[in-house]
């Protein structure tokens, strides 16, 4: 394995990808340390501190983790990469509504350039509007309840829109930092600097079990975590491969097709979004009730008090139960409006393919659809119980929600480093006839 690292370090033209995306995410780093423009810096350390912030920032712990702990140093990067994610899935998902959408998805990449400057743009209308919102959590307190400090103390206009105007560009400037990776570096560079981001809080996380629970706890938490990286890794390579027959064609003098291939099914095809969607969702109940809770001391009303008892502890057997429905309801319906059966059937028929044994056209769609929606059960399955497992840490051993070997983190983490290591070893074996991994 060392060998292989320095073999990639020996080939000019990837060691410099690898140097140029190693430099882009220690400035994407060195970005969630600086404080935006008004912030007092001294009374942010003081609200982090571990015997003032307690567990009140359970709302905002995904966003935080995703910023790699910007957002609650309110930071320029503060935002993270969160809205470009909201952003690409929404415009994905206007695909199923819109249909000039799939028409410019279908038209290639010039299509899908356009659907690609779509996206920043709404990017940047999300970031301006979660930046407003951002300041007026701080401002009112929201963020940081135990904390009565001033953390924006100028409440002028013009330092609202200093600030507002920051947090926005630096969302801006991620974006621009993730396509730049993608385009001259290695991996690809959104999902690079979520893993960056993620990856940063280990250490915190594992040092915090350490010196609250021990070393026994601490120990029994890294077996854990090695056990359901590799159960993770396992299920996220596993797949169903459907075979796929191609006749033999004349065109020409030449003699084409002829070749067996197979369609790829991963048990996972849904990766890590339903679970965000299932947190998002999750979340507004939350909100909706933080917003109508009476700040005179009077009682809330009693919906209010049901969703505070039951929706805003990760603990209550209520949340996971609704939290794990939630997860494998999204797994199917994200599945069923990213994989077309009909789409690849028509392919196949057009280019002479077929599965044996099952006729073209739409008797090869049910069966598709068939094999789909059988392998998507343990998918979510798989998807629901690892985002459990940080809550269940919670009650187990009263770890806080960011339990570093679980939910989405341990998802992203896994993803993005088989993808990433598996880019590293294709270039690899272009040049040495021998990859990264044997």
């Amino acid at each position: 394995m060392l060998s292989a690292i320095g073999r990639a370090f020996r080939t000019p033209d990837l060691r410099r990808k690898l140097l140029f995306t190693l430099g882009i995410i220690a400035i994407f780093r060195l970005g969630a340390f600086i404080p935006s423009p008004g912030v007092n810096y001294q009374n942010v350390k003081a609200c982090l501190s571990p015997g003032v912030s307690g567990q009140q920032t359970g709302i905002y712990q995904m966003l935080n983790l995703f910023s790699g702990g910007a957002l609650l140093q309110v930071s320029i990067f503060a935002l993270g990469i969160m809205p470009y994610i909201t952003a690409s899935i929404i415009v994905q998902l206007l695909r199923v509504v819109i249909p000039r959408f799939q028409e410019l998805y279908d038209e290639g990449q010039a299509g899908q350039t356009k659907l690609t400057q779509y996206t920043r743009y709404l990017t940047i209308a999300l970031g301006l509007l979660n930046a407003t919102t951002l300041v007026s959590l701080v401002r009112s307190g929201q963020l940081f309840p135990n904390c009565q400090l001033p953390i924006i103390p100028d409440t002028s206009v013009i330092a609202t829109i200093l600030v507002v105007i920051t947090l926005t560009a630096g969302t801006g400037l991620i974006m621009w930092l993730g396509e730049l990776v993608t385009e001259k570096g290695i991996g690809n560079g959104m999902s690079l600097l979520i893993f960056t981001s993620i990856a940063a809080q280990f250490p915190a996380s594992l040092g915090a079990i350490w010196t609250s629970k021990g070393p026994g706890t601490f120990f029994i938490v890294l077996v854990v975590g090695l056990v359901t990286m590799a159960l993770v890794i396992f299920v996220e390579q596993s797949q169903r491969r459907i075979p796929v027959q191609y006749a033999k064609r004349m065109i020409g003098r030449r003699t084409v097709g002829g070749t067996s291939t197979y369609i790829p099914i991963k048990v996972n095809m849904a990766g890590v979004i339903p679970v965000i969607f299932a947190s998002s969702m999750l979340y507004l109940p939350a909100l909706i009730a933080q917003f109508n809770t009476p700040h005179d001391g009077s009682a809330p009303a009693g919906w209010v008090e049901w969703i505070n008892n039951n929706l805003t502890r990760g603990d209550h057997p209520v949340y996971m139960v609704i939290y794990f429905v939630m997860i494998v309801f999204f797994t199917y319906f994200y599945v069923a409006i990213t994989f077309n059966p009909e789409e690849v059937s028509d392919n196949m028929k057009k280019y002479g393919g077929f599965i044996p044994g099952i006729r073209a056209g739409r008797p090869t769609a049910d069966y598709l659809q068939y094999v789909l929606s059988r392998i998507t059960l343990p998918g979510a399955m798989y998807l629901g119980i690892v985002a459990l497992i940080p809550l269940i840490a919670l009650v187990l051993v009263n770890a806080n929600q960011n339990f570093p070997f679980g939910g989405t983190s341990i998802l992203i983490v896994v993803g993005v480093g088989l993808e990433t290591v598996k880019q590293i070893d294709a270039q690899l074996q272009q040049r040495h006839y021998e990859g990264l991994l044997r």
